[in-house]
């Protein structure tokens, strides 16, 4: 998986002319002017604005994978791992703009009027013939199966309860009934009020953990350059740093960097891409660039924050790759970072910052990922699954909560394998038609102009 997620981005990063940073500046432009309402790209078919895209595509990414996913890394990898979730997403910039370039060029209109994008359509119209239909149908299965039993739904849930229990005392049967009925009322509103609730939630969760975690790193501000060297090195050589006795390994430090990385910024898994298929715009390129910074937002700017208050409060020395089977990992060690390394004004509210951000990143999440589900299982069985999948969703919601103590890797596990089946036929799909993403990026290249290429038209899904 590590060699296929990496070989991939850079296949793409060199096909596309380094997107990821010829495009960067107008990227930021494009963002910025969706958030302030000013944005000229929402003109075209679809079903919500091109901003409102990206913020579903980051509510279903910037979630628990960005506090507990960067605590397990470290904890099982060292603070090494987190060096590799930094490269998996440089590399992952240029695979997130292959999909929603894609996930705009072979869209589809469902029965009811909806759009409807993603791997499953670049399959079967891209790819086309039986090898196209098979990849579309193995990644609606897969990611049907990851949506309902994985990342997007009992992995939120669990990190949400744990976290409350940890620091609140509350059980956790009762925050998965709250958050159930919650969720619950907002998917069933579906892709519009999703992408309403994500463009007003998303920004201002962000802007709260980024305050939280900036007072924890400011108040250390000094432990800052060993906290980044001691990454930095310990990602090349583990031993050096804490010596053999440990038994972190290189290969350990790549393996949950990038795992908790792709978890996180989930480029390469091809989620994000249906989100973005449902943008009014004809635009690929302009929809990739947007889409791009939605891997630079939630691992260079939300991971990295929790990575270093993990390790310039010293908290990673309680983790479990130094202490055992008894150590810190998941939200907990998240928890612990805030609490130790908070100001004394603020003593006693870092682990409750830490609560609320899991709770409502882990909402987003929810939201984002029960669109993709729902995607996913209309692609197999047709619009008369809806309510069932929805209630199916929400019910195994509530279930994940259950999975506290001893039985907790049990959804890590689960969110792991199916990050793994969703993104093989999705990575095979982006090399094979890689070649369709670098004609059309460097069409727009030669005309200087972010709107030299349109997608073909519409297909009526029957």
């Amino acid at each position: 998986m590590v060699v296929l997620l990496f070989s991939t981005g850079i296949l793409l990063t060199i096909k596309t002319g380094f997107v990821q940073f010829r495009n960067f500046r107008k990227a930021i432009s494009l963002v910025m002017a969706g958030a302030l309402g000013k944005s000229s790209e929402s003109k075209g078919d679809g079903d919500i604005s091109p901003f409102q895209a990206l913020m579903t595509a980051l509510s279903a990414t910037v979630g628990n994978g960005n506090i507990a996913g960067v605590a397990t890394a470290i904890a099982a990898g060292g603070p090494g791992a987190a060096f590799w979730m930094w490269i998996t997403a440089l590399v992952g910039m240029a695979t997130k703009y292959a999909e929603a370039v894609l996930a705009i060029q072979y869209r589809v209109k469902m029965a009811d009027g909806t759009m409807a994008g993603g791997p499953m359509y670049y399959c079967k119209y891209g790819i086309g013939g039986k090898l196209g239909a098979y990849l579309a149908s193995f990644f609606a299965i897969c990611g049907g199966i990851a949506t309902l039993a994985g990342t997007g739904n009992m992995f939120q849930s669990q990190q949400i309860a744990m976290a409350a229990e940890q620091q609140w005392g509350i059980p956790p049967w009762c925050m998965g009934l709250f958050i159930s009925v919650t969720v619950g009322l907002v998917i069933l509103g579906g892709i519009k009020r999703i992408g309403a609730v994500a463009e007003r939630l998303v920004p201002a969760m962000i802007l709260f953990y980024f305050a939280g975690a900036l007072s924890v790193i400011l108040t250390n501000i000094t432990e800052v350059p060993a906290a980044l060297a001691m990454i930095v090195q310990s990602a090349l050589s583990p031993e050096a740093v804490f010596g053999g006795a440990i038994g972190i390994s290189i290969q350990q430090a790549v393996r949950f960097g990038v795992a908790r990385g792709v978890l996180s910024n989930e480029s390469g898994l091809g989620s994000a891409a249906i989100a973005h298929g449902a943008a009014k715009t004809n635009l690929p390129v302009v929809q990739g660039s947007i889409a791009m910074m939605g891997t630079f937002i939630d691992t260079i700017v939300v991971c990295s924050l929790t990575a270093l208050t993990i390790t310039v409060s010293g908290a990673y020395k309680k983790a479990t790759f130094l202490v055992g089977p008894d150590g810190l990992g998941d939200s907990n060690l998240t928890v612990e970072a805030f609490n130790s390394g908070m100001p004394a004004a603020l003593a006693g509210w870092g682990g409750a910052i830490v609560v609320l951000a899991s709770l409502v990143f882990g909402f987003t999440t929810l939201i984002g990922w029960s669109y993709y589900g729902q995607i996913c299982f209309e692609y197999l069985f047709g619009l008369r699954i809806l309510k069932a999948y929805r209630v199916v969703f929400v019910v195994l919601l509530f279930v994940g909560t259950l999975f506290t103590g001893p039985s907790s890797p049990i959804v890590k596990n689960l969110g792991d394998i199916g990050n793994a089946a969703m993104a093989f036929p999705n990575l095979i799909a982006l090399l094979l038609l890689c070649g369709v993403v670098s004609r059309m990026t460097h069409k727009t290249y030669q005309e200087k102009d972010m709107e030299a290429v349109s997608a073909k038209p519409i297909r009526l899904e029957t």
